[in-house]
């Protein structure tokens, strides 16, 4: 059985009814319960329900055999997997913002709030930025309004969340979208199923 985890939310909505597009179905997904895995003997699938960001590591310990997660997890995370397609969903972009008119001062060392660390000081590092990290997990746009940072370095959309609170991209770092992802070892043992996948995938896509 091909073991699928995919992310809880809109995202894993589309990612699965793509899927099911290509006949890995599964009726019981369709039901209205929090069951957090679904199983079609018949089309020899199982789907695993997590977080978003906890997908990368599901697929990397082997508890799934792929799964889908987005491009900005996977920069901040690097995990040990085969990242195999680019599924063109959940389209965003990493961006540093801050509020409308802010200008810096390079004479000191830039505050930048952020739920990607890692990302954000390898940008400000190519940047020869010298930057102070201030890890947040919720409500990045408040760090700026607060005047908890000068900067935030977040997932931008639309947009629209900064321009409700009077904050304006600044530069876009990298573009993110939903990735294919498998776990090293297990496309070992099923690559026949899953390059049929990413072939399949690829004409929905």
């Amino acid at each position: 059985m091909l073991n699928i985890a995919l992310p809880k939310g809109r995202l894993g909505d589309k990612v699965y009814a793509l899927f099911s597009s290509i006949g890995f179905e599964c009726l019981s997904m369709n039901e209205d319960n929090r069951k957090l895995v679904f199983e079609s003997p018949e089309k020899n699938v199982r789907y695993l329900l997590v977080k978003p960001s906890d997908v990368a590591i599901y697929v990397e310990r082997g508890a799934a055999d792929i799964g889908v997660v987005g491009k900005d997890i996977l920069l901040e995370t690097q995990p040990d997997v085969y990242e195999l397609l680019d599924l063109k969903l959940g389209k965003c972009s990493l961006a540093v913002a801050a509020k409308n008119g802010w200008t810096d001062d390079i004479s000191i060392p830039l505050r930048v709030a952020t739920k990607y660390p890692n990302v954000a000081a390898n940008y400000f590092t190519s940047q020869n930025r010298q930057i102070e990290i201030i890890k947040l997990n919720g409500s990045i746009e408040l760090a700026p309004i607060l005047g908890l940072s000068d900067v935030i370095f977040d997932i931008v959309e639309t947009g629209t969340t900064l321009r409700e609170n009077n904050l304006s991209v600044y530069s876009t770092v990298v573009q993110s979208s939903a990735r294919l992802i498998a776990n090293k070892s297990r496309y070992q043992f099923k690559a026949d199923i899953i390059n049929e996948i990413c072939r399949q995938l690829k004409t929905k896509i």
